[in-house]
């Protein structure tokens, strides 16, 4: 392929410095759209305005998944990645994504597998549907033992795994086919898209897949806000997740192991270094309370309500809360 048939959704939030880097990695070839969450903060907007082949888009400050959304469905090309900015894909990732996804017709996306610092794949790249099997797996830390049997994929360099979701740090959709399925689900500011995403190909018939072939540098937790506010903020979409998606008694079962799980390993880390307690705790708070901030401004329990209410209808096939499917 070309690269005149994909364009780059990059979602900004006060993320100026890392997207400097990515216009610097990649040739004026690759056409970009940034999103920015950021009303300009940072100056993003200059930084674009001096690049060829590339659009502005204010987001709104309304999270990933709306922000996503605006740029994939702006687009005029038959694909579009998107590409965390502190994820380090080359043009040749971002080729190998769409060549593959081409070739592959009941596909909604191909995905990169993404790498820490040292090199190994990163927890958390893609993943099952969350059963409390697989959570009861993954709180006990069985999955060291038992990789396919927990909640997140961490797969080995070139072992390909079926997952039900991915991460959408580097992944390549299908316009068309992203668009039919109503894009990412806007019930969530951010976290928790990637698997409704994946619930959405699924009922559409469509599969996302996790290349082992295409391994991208990720800087996680360099961008974006505090961490301790994301973690709340993805304990919190989870909640949510489970609570829209599953009938009650499991979604609850499902939460009340995972927080214990976090919180048990929270204490053990925490003999070491009692700082260690204070991610676990920040996640179970969002998980408990399903609320958590951004900047200062409330946005989990916000977005909920808001499209629960009707006030932005949500996209795709999947409608209101709870319909009590499980896929």
């Amino acid at each position: 392929m070309t690269l005149s048939e994909l364009e780059v959704v990059l979602v900004n939030y006060r993320s100026r410095d890392h997207i400097a880097e990515l216009f610097a990695l990649w040739s004026p070839d690759v056409a970009v759209v940034v999103v920015d969450n950021s009303a300009d903060r940072d100056g993003i907007r200059a930084l674009v305005e001096q690049r060829a082949g590339t659009r502005y888009v204010d987001g709104g400050g309304q999270g990933f998944a709306r922000a996503a959304n605006l740029g994939a469905m702006s687009s005029q090309r038959p694909y579009v990645v998107f590409v965390n900015p502190d994820s380090r894909p080359s043009e040749q990732h971002l080729v190998s994504l769409v060549d593959g996804l081409r070739a592959d017709p009941v596909a909604l996306s191909h995905a990169g597998t993404m790498t820490g610092p040292d090199g190994a794949t990163e927890m958390g790249v893609g993943g099952w549907e969350p059963t409390l099997r697989r959570v009861l797996v993954y709180a006990a830390a069985l999955h060291t033992l038992f990789p396919t049997a927990g909640f997140f994929a961490s797969p080995p360099a070139g072992r390909t795994v079926a997952v039900d979701w991915t991460t959408g740090a580097c992944m390549a959709v299908d316009v068309a086919r992203f668009r039919a399925v109503g894009g990412f689900d806007e019930l969530f500011y951010v976290y928790a898209e990637d698997m409704a995403l994946g619930r959405r190909a699924r009922l559409a018939g469509y599969r996302q897949v996790l290349r082992a072939d295409v391994r991208v540098p990720h800087g996680a937790g360099r961008s974006g806000a505090p961490s301790h506010e994301m973690l709340r903020l993805r304990g919190a979409s989870f909640a949510n997740y489970m609570l829209a998606y599953h009938p009650p008694l499991r979604a609850h079962s499902v939460l009340g192991v995972i927080g214990a799980g976090y919180l048990a390993r929270g204490l053990v880390a925490a003999r070491a270094d009692r700082a260690a307690l204070r991610p676990a705790v920040a996640f179970v708070q969002g998980l408990c309370t399903r609320r958590a901030t951004v900047g200062g401004v409330e946005v989990a329990e916000a977005r909920l309500r808001e499209v629960s209410s009707g006030l932005r209808p949500r996209r795709g096939l999947v409608g209101a809360l709870s319909r009590g499917r499980s896929v």
